[in-house]
């Protein structure tokens, strides 16, 4: 049975707990696909990830940074990427697929969306997939197993310290 899983909210931790439970999967013997939408620049828990034998990731191969910095062009080439992406996994044989910042491309229009849609609502049967991400559209939210959301009560970058490797990335 395939069970949808959400972690969303504006808190850390969205990614950080999916990667948990594509490491407890993986070390419960399941496959898993890690797919990394919006995502370009190198991260430190990727180097962990490539190296577990039951997770395969995947992500464009281009940072394109922040939506609002997006040429038209950025924006073509990234939503080909997540598509061709999302159309893998699926097609693929894992017992979970975890697309992060789905919540995000999604919202922003970054990939097809009735592809996208039809995928994850009619095509996981046997596979557990989970979404993170902020803002999750209302048609996941309503046919979610696990919402997790992740609320934000204080964060170091409120006082103007930037992100650290190995902490935020």
């Amino acid at each position: 049975m395939g069970l949808l899983h959400i972690y969303c909210g504006d808190g850390k931790g969205k990614t950080t707990a999916a990667i948990g439970l594509a490491v407890r999967a993986a070390g419960a013997g399941m496959k898993v696909c890690f797919v990394q939408l919006m995502k370009g620049r190198d991260t430190a828990e990727l180097s962990v990830l490539n190296h577990i034998s039951d997770i395969s990731v995947k992500r464009c191969d281009k940072d394109y940074g922040f939506f609002r910095n997006m040429t038209d062009n950025d924006k073509a080439e990234i939503t080909a990427c997540h598509n061709e992406m999302l159309k893998n996994a699926f097609k693929g044989d894992y017992d979970m697929i975890i697309l992060d910042e789905f919540n995000s491309a999604y919202h922003y229009g970054l990939l097809d969306k009735e592809f996208a849609k039809h995928l994850i609502l009619n095509d996981r049967e046997y596979c557990e997939t989970v979404l993170t991400g902020r803002n999750p559209d209302e048609v996941f939210l309503k046919s979610a197993d696990y919402v997790s959301e992740i609320c934000c009560v204080r964060h170091p970058y409120k006082k103007g310290i930037s992100a650290r490797k190995g902490i935020e990335y």
